[in-house]
């Protein structure tokens, strides 16, 4: 696989923390200006949000949990060669289950849907991470 091929699935999962950043910040913003929220509410870090900007920070603190094994992974499947097309396919299913979750967390937030797509992504880290293990010892 190429290097930008390995990759182009974590520039993905950057983009998309760097979207929930910019979206949460778009509706905290839109809380603070209709007056949902008073600026002295939120001043030192309280969770008095209205629902859906605390919705988008979660979302957002979500992408700095489960995705660092994730970026872990990445630049060392591609330091030690055991990136492939197996991987490179695993990585975007990875992430597309970190877009669902993510997708689902700021719109309609439907727990039993959103629980799913974050077990997905836990199942193919898991995978992913057992995968490279075994190339690594086996080798």
């Amino acid at each position: 696989m190429t290097v930008p091929a390995i990759l182009a699935p974590a520039f993905a999962q950057v983009f998309l923390t760097f979207a929930l950043l910019f979206w949460m910040g778009h509706v905290r913003f839109a809380a603070l200006r209709a007056g949902t929220v008073r600026v002295g509410d939120i001043a030192v870090g309280q969770r008095t949000w209205p629902d859906r900007a605390q919705r988008a920070a979660n979302a957002y603190a979500n992408q700095f949990e489960l995705p660092v094994l994730f970026y872990a992974l990445v630049p060392l499947a591609l330091y030690t060669r055991k990136a492939d097309l197996l991987f490179v396919v695993l990585a975007w299913v990875f992430v597309a289950t970190r877009a669902v979750h993510a997708v689902l967390y700021v719109t309609t937030n439907p727990l039993s849907y959103r629980f799913q797509a974050f077990a997905a992504g836990v199942v193919v880290l898991l995978v992913m991470w057992s995968v490279f293990a075994i190339r690594i010892l086996a080798s």
